[in-house]
């Protein structure tokens, strides 16, 4: 009984149709399940970097307002996705003027808004306080990140 065992298991060596049948349902549903929250995440994570970029750089340009005890500047630009901030330096390109493009990787968010009083620059005194009171927001598909500047302490936090 042991050899006829042993035979049956070892002549069988392919799956049948029917298994690979099912093998191949239950990935696809797998798969229709996962891609869509994997998406999701993505976009999720891109726009919180983008966000943290805009705040990061904001704390940035008041930092360095307070050092140089100077006015600095920082100007969005949402019909291209840019945002400058004159004076300082560009990490890939000293030459000229320092740049953050959020359409292109790892972000590809879009910068739906800025908005500081009448425009979309804000202006961070010698003690590194804005000249008014803003928000900021990016978008990554349905995902959306507004960054706020507090104009008494010149804070940016994302909600």
């Amino acid at each position: 009984m042991g050899a006829r065992r042993a035979n049956a298991v070892h002549n069988r060596k392919a799956l049948s149709l029917v298994e690979l049948v099912l093998v191949l349902a239950i990935t696809a549903i797998l798969a229709a399940v996962a891609v869509p929250r994997y998406g999701e995440a993505i976009a999720r994570y891109q726009v919180e970097m983008a966000a943290r970029r805009v705040v990061a750089d904001l704390a940035l340009a008041r930092s360095r307002a307070r050092i140089s005890s100077t006015q600095q500047s920082v100007t969005f630009t949402p019909a291209t996705n840019e945002y400058q901030i004159p004076g300082l330096p560009d990490l890939r390109n000293s030459s000229v003027d320092y740049l953050a493009n959020l359409s292109a990787r790892p972000y590809r968010a879009d910068l739906v808004s800025a908005n500081f009083g009448p425009d979309a620059t804000v202006v961070f005194d010698g003690y590194g306080k804005p000249d008014s009171a803003g928000q900021v927001v990016v978008r990554v598909g349905d995902m959306q990140k507004t960054i706020v500047l507090d104009p008494d302490t010149g804070k940016a936090t994302v909600q």
